[in-house]
């Protein structure tokens, strides 16, 4: 078929080729239908419906609450039995209740919380105040409910010790029980760390690690649940707060990108970042000023503005620094639009 169609000059002698308006239509219309439609399937949350993708933005906003943050307090029995052993606590199912539902139930807590953060155990267990699950009590407070859907850590070959976080493979199932428990969103961690001298975090790291976030993204969203995307990258090493600042803003790019191409709706995510930091064996010292204002260029320089904030983690750091450093962050962040808050576990727990 030809085209009723003409040569149309241009500056600098360029031509280009106008149609008939049925001719376009008809060509806007195939794409829509085929290659076109193809296209859309990987942006922006196309295959949500619209109530989903209203959802989804709604548990977001209501985690950028301001003045409001978030309690991690999806430790396994492992890591919070090392808690109880050092205060000679006896680590069993129902300590682990009766402490959450402490943390939980604290008046006034529910005035600076948003959301919680629980482990799987902690979805089916129930309050001693009423009999409600804690989903049911945590959002009778005013606080969402949330859940850790990773498994364990695995060492990558080859990359000097860096890890990948295992459970992909049956996280769309688990993701549908922890939704239908109660939960409106999870949370999922993806450790780094930098080691200057071993070439760490290196592109493969990073990639494989952030291609796993946008994963798990878009199969939290899938089954209903709002993603907290966590590239966790530690405070060891010596490297200097420059140094952090370039490989955190190569951390966070190659995750926005990779969650741009699976096609996950950004307005219905929400980030936990580390606080960028020197290594903690750095022989430099910055004032807190400095840390603040290092955090904000990392964001400036790539967090999207579809995302509504950023609830950041202690990452070993005592109550005292994270909230300093975070206030900072606030001073400094001028006109950026996002609300920039905590998620703390040791830093609200350990003192």
């Amino acid at each position: 078929m030809v085209l009723n169609a003409k040569m149309t000059p241009m500056k600098r002698g360029v031509t280009c080729t106008t149609t008939s308006s049925r001719a376009l239509s008809t060509r806007c219309r195939a794409g829509s239908e085929g290659i076109g439609a193809g296209l859309r399937a990987c942006h922006g949350g196309a295959h949500l419906s619209a109530s989903n993708k209203a959802e989804l933005e709604r548990v977001a906003s209501l985690i950028a609450t301001p003045g409001k943050g978030i309690t991690a307090c999806d430790e396994g029995p492992g890591t919070i039995g090392g808690r109880f052993e050092a205060v000679g606590l006896k680590n069993s199912e129902e300590a682990r209740r009766s402490y959450r539902q402490m943390l939980f139930e604290t008046e006034g807590s529910n005035d600076y919380l948003c959301g919680a953060i629980l482990d799987p155990e902690t979805l089916y267990q129930r309050s001693t105040t009423d009999g409600a699950l804690f989903p049911e009590k945590l959002s009778s407070l005013g606080v969402v409910p949330g859940v850790k859907p990773h498994l364990k850590i695995y060492t990558l070959p080859g990359q000097g010790g860096s890890t990948v976080m295992q459970g992909l493979d049956s996280l769309a199932m688990r993701c549908e029980e922890y939704a239908k428990a109660g939960a409106k969103f999870a949370k999922w961690r993806s450790p780094l760390v930098i080691d200057v001298a071993a070439g760490q975090p290196s592109a493969l790291t990073i990639q494989t690690n952030m291609d796993d976030l946008a994963r798990y993204a878009l199969i939290c969203q899938d089954n209903g649940l709002m993603p907290i995307v966590e590239p966790d990258i530690s405070l060891k090493g010596c490297h200097d707060l420059e140094t952090a600042v370039m490989v955190n803003v190569q951390v966070q790019s190659a995750l926005y990108k990779s969650m741009l191409d699976h096609g996950v709706f950004m307005e219905g995510a929400t980030l936990k970042p580390n606080i960028v930091n020197p290594g903690l064996d750095c022989e430099k010292s910055y004032t807190v000023e400095e840390i603040g204002k290092a955090n904000i260029d990392v964001l400036n320089r790539c967090f999207p503005v579809a995302m509504k904030g950023a609830n950041f983690l202690s990452g070993g750091q005592s109550l005292a620094d994270a909230s300093a450093r975070l206030s900072a962050m606030n001073q400094a962040k001028g006109n950026s639009p996002w609300n920039l808050s905590f998620s703390w576990s040791a830093a609200l727990q350990l003192p």
